[in-house]
């Protein structure tokens, strides 16, 4: 999709410098959003939340909170975006919110490089269990 004024949306997943979205459209606006009802229906800690607030500070981004879609939508026609640009999610959780986003708007979605190349796809929950499987993947070069 050939944007010309697009905005990013910047998720969880790809909160830093190597977002594909990021790398594409360097100058274009971004957004991250600290979803409220996740945070409140998964617990998300302080800590957590701490930390993807200083990711999101290093990200050149604005910050909102509440309900993403709608938040994005409204960062969008804001910016008189023709469309927005994100990396894809592997949460379902974001691919379901994407989704409500591009019934609205423009959406496309970038492939991120992955941090590691796993046999499988990865378990999403906890990050012990993830990099349970990733860490002797990242090692065996060494």
């Amino acid at each position: 999709m050939p944007f010309q004024n697009p905005i990013l949306w910047i998720h969880e997943e790809a909160l830093g410098s190597r977002n594909p979205a990021r790398l594409a459209w360097s100058n274009a606006p971004a957004l991250f959003v600290f979803d409220t009802q996740w945070i409140e229906d998964a617990g998300i800690s302080r800590k957590r939340l701490g930390f993807l607030y200083e990711c999101a500070l290093d990200c050149s981004v604005t910050l909102r909170k509440g309900d993403v879609a709608a938040e994005v939508i409204r960062f969008a026609e804001r910016h008189q975006a023709d469309g927005i640009v994100t990396s894809r999610p592997v949460d379902p959780r974001l691919e379901r919110i994407a989704a409500q986003i591009e019934s609205q708007c423009p959406l496309e979605r970038l492939e991120p490089e992955p941090f590691v190349r796993l046999p499988r796809p990865p378990r999403l929950g906890r990050f012990s269990r993830y990099w349970r499987e990733a860490e002797p993947v990242v090692w065996e070069g060494f």
